[in-house]
C-alpha cells in the first residue's frame, strides 16, 4: 500500500501542517476509521448475478438516495488509468447505456485515475483493489497541488472493489460476456424518520488554501437550502470544530504558546505555517469557540433562532476576512451585532482563553470527534455526517443536499428535495405504473424514488393497493371524482349516479340500472323493464322502457296502480275513495261525540255527589263533625 492511498495517511492529514511548523500536538484518543459502503449488484451474466460491497470514495458526486445502471467495460490501454485516455475511449454508444469503466489501482492518486476515466466519457469508475484486503476509503490527494485543478470538477461517483470480485468481472469480460451493473445508494445513509441529523466539522481559518476556499464556497452557497430546513423543523444541524491538544511536555514551547489556549488543551495550526506573520492558532482556535458559542446562544434562546449561525459565518467570511487583516474580535462582536445576537451572552459562553483550566464548550468538540456507533473518527477538514454516517463525495451545495434529502423517511421529502435540480419525479413517466383516475393520483413522489400510495383528499381516505385501484371511503367521498363511481345525466338533464351517501364506500347502481358501478363504460346499463317484465305486467298494461324508468299506461280508460302493478277503473277508483274517505270522517265523529259523552257523565256525576253530600250534612253529623265535637267535649272536662 502506498502512503499516499493508506488510512494512516487519512489520519496523518491534520497533522502535515504541525510538523513543518516542528510543533509536536496530538488528536483526542480515536476510536475507529469507518469506511462508508454502497452496493453494488451484477444484473448480468448469471454466474455472477448478486449482490456486492464497495467503499465509496472521498470525492466526486456519489447518488445518495438513488441508483445508477450500466455496462462494466475495461480500457483497451492505460488500464491504471493514470494517463488521460484517447477522447472518447470509455463513452457509450448513443441511446445505451453508460459505461462503468473497471481500471485497476497504484501508481497515482485514486481521483486522478476517475478523472481521467471522466474526461474519457465514463459514467462511474470501479476501482479494482490490488491486494486482497478490507475495503478502504479512497481520499482525496491532500499533497498534490496538481490535484487542485481538477479535484472539484469530478462529477461522477467511484468505488473500491475487492480484488476477488474484481478478478471475476475481468474473467466474464475476457470471456465476451456482456456485465450490466447497477450501483445503489438507497442504503448508504440511514432514513428513519421525517428528521435529519446532521454535523458539519469546519474551521475559522480562511489562510489554508483550496480547503478553506471550499469551505468558505459552500456555507456562503448552502446557507439558503440550510436556513429553509432549519427554520421547517426538517433538520436538526450542529457545527463542529476540530482542536488539538499540547502534550505537557511542550506546553511552555513558543509553538504551543502560539498555537493553543487554555494552557495547551486546545490548538490549532499557524494558518500562514509561519510564525513570523500574519496570524497566530491561537486566535484561530479562539474564532473557532466563538462561532460554538453564537450557535449556542441562538439555538438556546427564545425563539431558538440556531440558522443564525450561518448568517454569522457568512458574514464573518465577508466582513472579517484574514487577507485583509480584519480577522479577530472586534470585527467578530460588530458581525454578532449587527444579527441582533446577544454579544454578552457568546463573550460569557467563550470564558476565559487565558485561564489554566477547561472549556466545557471545546472539550465537548474533542470528545465529539471519536467515532461511536456507526459513525467513524473526525480526522479530516471539512467533514458532514449525515444521520450519524460520513457524507463521500465532493463538498458541493446540491451533491450535499442530496445526501440530506437521502436521509428522510419515505413521503415525508420536504419541498426542495423534490425540485427538479435535485431529483428526478418519477411520477411524471407513465404516473409510476401506479391508480390513477382523473386529476386523483397514488403515486407520491419521494427524493428516494416514488411510492403507489392511495390519496387523502379533502379529509377523505382513498384505500387500496395503490396499483391498479384506490376507493375512496367515509362521508364526503361521492364530492371526490364521484367515488371513482358511474355516473350520467341524460336527455332530459335527469342525472343518475352509482355512488351514494349512505354507503360509506363502494359504488351501486341505482334503481333502474344494473352493473358494477364503477366509472367508465359499462359501469351501470339501464334496465329495460318492458323487456325483463318485472314492471307492467297485467293484461291491460301497455309498457314503455325510459331511461333509468319505465311507464305503464292501461287501456280502455283504466288507471293504473303502481303500487299494486294492475290497472282499475277509474270511477271505481274514485267512489272507492270516496267511500274510504266518508268512513274516516265518519270514524273521527263518531270517536269525538264518545269522547264528549264520556266528559259530560264525569262531570254530572262529581256534581250530583257533591250535592247529595250537601244536604246530608243538614241533617247527620259527618266523620269529621264527629271528631270535632267529641273534641269539644274534651276541653270542656278540663
Amino acid at each position: 500500500m502506498t502512503a499516499m492511498e493508506g488510512m494512516v495517511r487519512v489520519r496523518a492529514v491534520l497533522m502535515t501542517v504541525v510538523v513543518v511548523v516542528t510543533m509536536v500536538c496530538v488528536t483526542p484518543s480515536m476510536g475507529a476509521f469507518i469506511v462508508e459502503e454502497n452496493s453494488l449488484m451484477v444484473l448480468t451474466p448469471d454466474s455472477l448475478k448478486g449482490t456486492y460491497q464497495s467503499a465509496i470514495g472521498n470525492f466526486g458526486v456519489p447518488q445518495y438516495g438513488g441508483t445508477l445502471s450500466g455496462f462494466v467495460v475495461t480500457p483497451t490501454v492505460n488500464f491504471k488509468a493514470c494517463e488521460a485516455f484517447p477522447a472518447d475511449h470509455l463513452r457509450s454508444k448513443p441511446g445505451a447505456r453508460p459505461n462503468f469503466a473497471l481500471v485497476d489501482r497504484g501508481d497515482c492518486y485514486f481521483a486522478t485515475k476517475v478523472w481521467h476515466a471522466q474526461e474519457a466519457g465514463a459514467a462511474a469508475v470501479l476501482v479494482a483493489d490490488n491486494a486482497q484486503e478490507e475495503l478502504i476509503t479512497m481520499d482525496s490527494p491532500e499533497d498534490d497541488p496538481a490535484a487542485s485543478k481538477y479535484l472539484s470538477n469530478i462529477s461522477i461517483p467511484s468505488t473500491l472493489i475487492t480484488k476477488d470480485f474484481a478478478d471475476k468481472l475481468k474473467k466474464a469480460l475476457a470471456d465476451k460476456e456482456l456485465v450490466t451493473m447497477k450501483l445503489d445508494w438507497r442504503e448508504s445513509l440511514p432514513h428513519p424518520d421525517e428528521r435529519v441529523e446532521y454535523e458539519f466539522w469546519t474551521n475559522s481559518n480562511d489562510e489554508c488554501g483550496s480547503k478553506c476556499d471550499a469551505q468558505v464556497d459552500f456555507v456562503r452557497d448552502f446557507k439558503g437550502f440550510a436556513q429553509l430546513l432549519e427554520r421547517g423543523g426538517y433538520t436538526q444541524f450542529t457545527p463542529h470544530y476540530i482542536t488539538w491538544y499540547c502534550p505537557q511536555v511542550f506546553i511552555e514551547s513558543k509553538q504551543c504558546k502560539a498555537q493553543c489556549i487554555n494552557n495547551g488543551r486546545y490548538c490549532a495550526p499557524d494558518p500562514e505555517q509561519d510564525f513570523s506573520k500574519g496570524y497566530d492558532g491561537k486566535q484561530v482556535v479562539t474564532e473557532n469557540l466563538r462561532q460554538l458559542c453564537v450557535f449556542k446562544v441562538t439555538n438556546e434562546s427564545n425563539p431558538r433562532q440556531p440558522w443564525k449561525w450561518w448568517d454569522y459565518v457568512t458574514d464573518f467570511q465577508i466582513r472579517c476576512p484574514m487577507k485583509q487583516n480584519k480577522y479577530g474580535p472586534e470585527c467578530a462582536e460588530e458581525v454578532i451585532k449587527s444579527l441582533s445576537i446577544d454579544v454578552e451572552a457568546v463573550r460569557k459562553c467563550m470564558g476565559n482563553p487565558d485561564a489554566d483550566q477547561d472549556n466545557p464548550i471545546l472539550k465537548h468538540e474533542q470528545d465529539a470527534q471519536v467515532g461511536s456507533g456507526t459513525r467513524g473518527d473526525v480526522t479530516i477538514l471539512p467533514t458532514l455526517i449525515v444521520n450519524q454516517r460520513q457524507y463521500r463525495g465532493k463538498l458541493d451545495k446540491t451533491a450535499v443536499l442530496k445526501a440530506i434529502c437521502s436521509g428522510y423517511q419515505e413521503t415525508t421529502d420536504p419541498a426542495v428535495c423534490l425540485s427538479d435540480s435535485v431529483e428526478t419525479n418519477e411520477c411524471l413517466d407513465n404516473n409510476g405504473g401506479c391508480w390513477k383516475s382523473g386529476s386523483l393520483t397514488a403515486c407520491k413522489d419521494t427524493f428516494r424514488g416514488r411510492v403507489c400510495q392511495c390519496p387523502l383528499v379533502s379529509g377523505v381516505q382513498f384505500e387500496g393497493d395503490g396499483y391498479t385501484h384506490c376507493e375512496a371511503n367515509g362521508l364526503g367521498h361521492c364530492k371526490l371524482g364521484n367515488g371513482g363511481c358511474w355516473e350520467e345525466t341524460g336527455a332530459d338533464d335527469v342525472r343518475y349516479s352509482a355512488c351514494q351517501e349512505n354507503y360509506h364506500s363502494g359504488c351501486h347502481c341505482p334503481e333502474g340500472f344494473q352493473g358494477n358501478g364503477s366509472a367508465g363504460a359499462g359501469g351501470c346499463v339501464d334496465i329495460d323493464e318492458c323487456k325483463e317484465k318485472t314492471k307492467c305486467q297485467c293484461p291491460e298494461c301497455k309498457c314503455t322502457n325510459t331511461w333509468g324508468s319505465y311507464n305503464c299506461e292501461c287501456s280502455g280508460g283504466l288507471l293504473y296502480m303502481q303500487e299494486h302493478d294492475t290497472c282499475i277503473n277509474q270511477r271505481s277508483a274514485q267512489s272507492k275513495l270516496g267511500l274510504t274517505v266518508s268512513l274516516i270522517v265518519l270514524a273521527g265523529l263518531s270517536i269525538l261525540a264518545l269522547g264528549s259523552y264520556v266528559v259530560y257523565k264525569y262531570r254530572l256525576r262529581t256534581y250530583m255527589d257533591s250535592e247529595i253530600r250537601a244536604i246530608m250534612a243538614q241533617y247527620m253529623p259527618l266523620d269529621n263533625q264527629n271528631e270535632s265535637i267529641q273534641s269539644h267535649l274534651q276541653d270542656d272536662d278540663v
